[in-house]
């Protein structure tokens, strides 16, 4: 679902009409044009913390009225309404904030809820979600537009093309690149580890290392018994919110599997900021620099 489908007026009225079965109210006016000519200041909930972090970067900030739970940096945006997990919306609770746009990714959903949100005369925009540097191009040129900051947005990409191409010049492995295996612990008894098109199998290669899973599949999948044994990871990376639930090092050492690798023998387990690592947005070059730290592929 892509962009508007109705005109102002006939927005504004079904918006009422939603509101109305919900027991809200809706502001008389639309808010004014931005001072540049771009798109008016509205009312804007951004579903995923990329694209949260995209908006302060532009120095759209006070157009936000509400984010997901994804969206957990700045700190500033915590404190802004919640409007829960960016894969299970309800409309109700998106439509109480009274938005005018809403920005998500294009795994944002459930689908149903946004076509809700649509049919109730809010523009909802899905932004491409591709984790490449062309994607965080995209992503970055498309909030850019529709907030109206096409040109912040250029600096915005400057400024972070400048910081991975310094990276790029100072990493530099000492022999082979080092075996990373990235797990995510859902919470749920699964271990998902990443494969190739995935933000963490991007942010290794980038940090000058190795995914071992990398030709194994796309995306993220179960991790196989045997699939550590395989691919004999010299460095285990994880999140810090996962290694806390586990217990630690030896908590994630219990499986077998990861004990017997090269990585659970000298206990090389890195552990990383969830929302730095996996959101792929204008803090990429620190979460790049902070890994390739850890792996010593830079100085």
């Amino acid at each position: 679902m892509k962009g508007q489908r109705t005109g102002k007026p006939a927005r504004h009225a079904l918006a009422l009409v939603w509101l109305s079965v919900l027991g809200l109210s809706m502001p008389a006016a639309s808010a004014p044009a931005s001072a540049d000519g771009g798109a008016p200041s509205a009312r804007l909930v951004s579903v995923d913390g990329a694209i949260t972090e995209i908006v302060y970067a532009l120095g759209a900030e006070d157009r936000l009225v509400g984010v997901d739970t994804t969206s957990k940096y700045p700190p500033a945006a915590e404190a802004l309404a919640s409007v829960g997990y960016k894969r299970s919306l309800s409309a109700e609770g998106v439509l109480s904030l009274q938005p005018d746009l809403v920005l998500a990714t294009d795994d944002a959903g459930p689908p149903e809820v946004l076509r809700q949100i649509d049919a109730a005369g809010v523009q909802v925009e899905q932004v491409p979600d591709e984790p490449t540097i062309e994607g965080l191009h995209s992503k970055i040129d498309t909030v850019a537009r529709l907030l109206g900051r096409a040109s912040e947005g250029k600096a915005l990409r400057g400024r972070i093309d400048a910081e991975l191409d310094r990276l790029s010049r100072q990493i530099r492995p000492a022999g082979d690149p080092p075996r990373v295996l990235f797990l995510l612990h859902t919470g749920a008894g699964n271990d998902l580890a990443a494969g190739r098109d995935s933000v963490a199998d991007t942010v290794i290669r980038l940090a000058g290392g190795e995914n071992v899973l990398h030709d194994a599949f796309s995306g993220y999948k179960p991790l196989g018994p045997e699939a550590a044994l395989v691919g004999a990871p010299q460095v285990i990376l994880v999140t810090k919110r996962n290694l806390d639930g586990l217990g630690g090092i030896d908590g994630l050492l219990r499986h077998a599997s990861l004990s017997a690798t090269p990585a659970g023998s000298a206990r090389r387990v890195v552990a990383m900021d969830g929302p730095l690592l996996l959101a792929f947005g204008p803090r990429l070059a620190t979460a790049v620099a902070e890994l390739a730290a850890h792996l010593g592929t830079a100085p």
